[in-house]
């Protein structure tokens, strides 16, 4: 339907060229013609389709199914099933194992004890993290290496969304190095 709409247009504005070279008043006649029943068809395939869809959901099978596709706006069954990128908290395996890397050699996260997530969240003791990897270290970490770090303050690095790295643990050594020094001034 819409190719012989797209035809009669075409002519209309081809009748509508000759019209104006030629000075033919006939043929600009003709083009406005064509361009009304192209109008027409339009809207007796929008009509035409509005039936469609309006008969549709009364013709459903026993199951309870559309016997029609799916229109574009209604998600398919494909749409409910959702790719996981990233594993929740706590589904990574049990605490009591070693941390393994994630990619690329990344340090798991720390189980940091809850009395030292206290202790660090009132420090603004500053640590490093690396670009494209999720963790903060303290600066001697081995799994730096000669990797460009980025200094943050250990406040800001997990207001960003940083966990501290498993191998240098740096909520328990830091914890520990200010439990340390309050014991020392006392």
């Amino acid at each position: 339907m819409l190719y012989i709409v797209l035809v009669l247009v075409l002519a209309a504005l081809g009748l509508l060229v000759a019209a104006l070279i030629t000075a033919n008043s006939l043929w600009a006649w003709i083009s406005i013609g064509l361009s009304v029943v192209a109008g027409l068809l339009l809207v007796f395939d929008l009509l035409r389709r509005r039936k469609k869809r309006a008969v549709a959901p009364a013709e459903e099978t026993a199951d309870g199914e559309a016997d029609e596709e799916p229109e574009a706006d209604e998600p398919d069954e494909a749409d409910d099933k959702q790719t996981v990128l990233m594993p929740a908290a706590g589904e990574l395996g049990d605490a009591d194992e070693a941390p393994e890397p994630q990619r690329n050699g990344d340090p798991g996260e720390e189980e940091s004890d809850p009395a030292d997530v206290v202790v660090v969240s009132e420090l603004e003791v500053e640590v490093v993290v690396v670009d494209e990897y999720p963790r903060y270290h303290v600066t001697t970490c081995a799994w730096l290496e000669t990797r460009a770090t980025i200094p943050l303050g250990i406040g800001e690095a997990r207001q960003l969304g940083f966990t501290p790295c498993a191998l240098c643990t740096p909520d328990a050594e830091i914890a520990g190095e200010h439990r340390d020094k309050t014991k020392a001034d006392s």
